[in-house]
């Protein structure tokens, strides 16, 4: 019976698609209704296809051990999984239940039956959205002459135009011997800043080597920075951010 159900979602979504496409010439109302169930179609065909979505293709995810101090995962709190978007395999879903383990540097997402996790495949991963913040995927063996040291992986957009700004969220395990001579573990974050003019990456960490980057308006950059106040050591990534934005409005 679920066989049958899934081919019949099939042939209803295709039968759609077609009817999308040939009407597509016809009034805005009756495009507005072949969209309205089209969409409605396409979220049947998910709800039908189940399990067998391209989307749940990975590794189990296994969490810590709770001796470990701190957390790897983004958002903060391990216990919350917040609903994101992942662009997995060419397709974009939406209203994924996920968290990013920035440590293993992987997408874990919540499996259909709402109890088992599991890890997407990085090299299906385009890019994701999380918590209002956009993570996209650098290949560095695709690059040429490269000598900003980036590295293949998952990198929070700060800013994405012209000029684009990541930062590249880091977690490493330390160890350290307390007061009491007991072994603790714990988990340590740091954030490096990358940015990217044309194909070139280079590695940022300073107001002054951000100007660098863009020295062709480092005059009027820092006219901009005075005049509107910024304040690179207390907010760095949004004076980044807002920097390559007016760079890229004046360029």
């Amino acid at each position: 019976m679920k066989k049958y159900l899934l081919k019949f979602s099939i042939l209803c979504f295709l039968s759609v698609i077609t009817a999308g496409k040939l009407f597509g010439q016809a009034a805005p109302i009756d495009s507005a209704a072949v969209q309205n169930t089209t969409q409605q179609t396409i979220a049947n065909f998910y709800i039908a296809i189940g399990q067998q979505s391209r989307l749940y293709s990975g590794h189990e995810y296994l969490p810590y051990e709770r001796t470990i101090k701190g957390n790897a995962l983004y958002p903060p709190d391990a216990e919350t999984w917040a609903s994101g978007e992942v662009n997995y395999d060419g397709l974009l879903y939406k209203g994924v239940p996920m968290m990013y383990d920035i440590y293993k540097d992987v997408v874990v997402v919540l499996l259909y039956n709402h109890f088992s996790m599991y890890t997407l495949l990085n090299e299906r991963v385009h890019d994701f959205t999380l918590l209002g913040h956009h993570f996209v995927r650098v290949n560095a063996d695709s690059l040429i002459n490269d000598n900003s040291g980036i590295s293949t992986g998952f990198y929070d957009q700060l800013y994405g135009g012209k000029i684009g700004v990541l930062a590249r969220r880091i977690k490493t395990i330390q160890n350290s011997t307390n007061v009491a001579n007991s072994l603790e573990t714990y988990f340590i974050s740091k954030t490096e800043y990358y940015v990217r003019k044309g194909n070139t990456y280079y590695k940022v960490g300073s107001q002054s080597s951000f100007l660098n980057v863009l020295k062709d308006k480092k005059p009027l950059l820092q006219k901009y920075i005075k005049d509107n106040n910024i304040q690179f050591r207390q907010d760095p990534e949004g004076a980044m951010a807002s920097l390559a934005a007016w760079y890229d409005q004046n360029n």
